[in-house]
C-alpha cells in the first residue's frame, strides 16, 4: 500500500504492529500480525520530506524489498484508483484486477509492440474470487502523475484500461520477475471523465475509499486465510 491514510484503517482493523527499522535506513514501512495462523504483512512507501511517498519508483523499491525479506506466498496491492463514469464506476467503488496491469505513459519509440513499454504483467485470476466477494474486476493501468493527458488516455481507452493508479505496474513488474502471485484491490477516488479537478475530488474521497477498501480486503482477507486455506 502506498499511502498512510489509505492503510490505517487495515492496520487498525487488525491491529497490527510496526516494526521499526525493519528495512533499514529507506523510509518503506512494515506492520505484521498474525491472522488465522498466518502471518499478514503491510508494507506502505513510507514517507520522504514530511509527505508520503507514492508512484512508481517507491513501489518497485518496496516491493523488491517485501519479497527478498518476506517472501510472500502473495502480494496484495491495494489502494486507491481514477476510474470512468463511462464504463459505470461510481467513487466507492472496489474493483480486483482483471488481466494484466500495464503501464500507460511509457512511450518508447522502437517498441512497436509495446512490450516495454506497456508492461503488461500478468496477476492472479480473480474471477472466482470476485463472484465469491461480490466485487467488481477491471483491468488496471499506472503511470507517474495524477492527471491524465490526451496520449495517456487514448492508451487506456485503446487497451481497455478501466483503473488508473501510480503503483500497480510496478508492483506487478517486480512480482513477474519473483513470480509472486499478486492481486490488485483498487478503490475508487475520482472519476477521470468526471468533470471535476482530479486532485480536489481525491482529497474529497480519500477516507471514503479508504475505509471502503478496508471493507473489501478484510473480505479478501478472510477467503484467502479461512474460507479457501488451501490457495497457498
Amino acid at each position: 500500500m502506498a499511502m498512510q491514510a489509505e492503510a490505517k484503517p487495515l492496520i487498525e482493523r487488525y491491529g497490527l504492529q510496526n516494526i521499526e527499522g525493519f528495512f533499514g535506513e529507506v523510509p518503506t514501512e512494515l506492520y505484521r500480525g498474525i491472522i488465522a495462523g498466518k502471518e499478514l504483512c503491510i508494507v506502505t512507501l513510507g514517507r520522504q520530506h514530511g509527505v508520503d511517498l507514492v508512484g512508481c519508483e517507491a513501489a518497485t523499491l518496496a516491493t523488491t524489498l517485501a519479497i527478498n525479506m518476506l517472501h510472500p506466498d502473495m502480494i496484495i496491492n491495494a489502494g486507491t484508483c481514477g476510474a470512468f463514469k463511462a464504463n459505470g464506476s461510481e467513487i466507492g467503488d472496489v474493483y480486483l484486477s482483471e488481466g494484466p496491469v500495464m503501464f500507460h505513459d511509457r512511450r518508447i519509440g522502437d517498441d512497436p509492440l509495446g512490450i516495454q513499454s506497456l508492461g503488461n504483467y500478468p496477476t492472479y485470476d480473480a474471477h472466482q474470487m470476485a463472484a465469491d466477494l461480490r466485487l467488481k474486476l477491471g483491468k488496471c493501468t499506472t503511470g507517474s502523475s495524477l492527471d491524465c493527458l490526451d496520449e495517456d488516455l487514448a492508451i487506456i481507452k485503446r487497451e481497455g484500461g478501466m483503473l488508473k493508479d501510480m503503483e500497480a505496474g510496478a508492483v506487478a513488474f517486480v512480482a513477474s520477475v519473483y513470480k509472486t502471485p499478486l492481486i490488485c484491490v483498487k478503490s475508487v477516488t475520482d472519476l477521470i471523465d468526471g468533470g471535476e479537478k482530479t486532485i480536489d475530488e481525491f482529497r474529497r474521497n480519500l477516507s471514503m475509499a479508504s475505509n471502503a477498501l478496508r471493507d473489501a480486503c478484510t473480505k479478501i482477507i478472510q477467503y484467502l486465510f479461512v474460507d479457501q486455506p488451501t490457495l497457498f
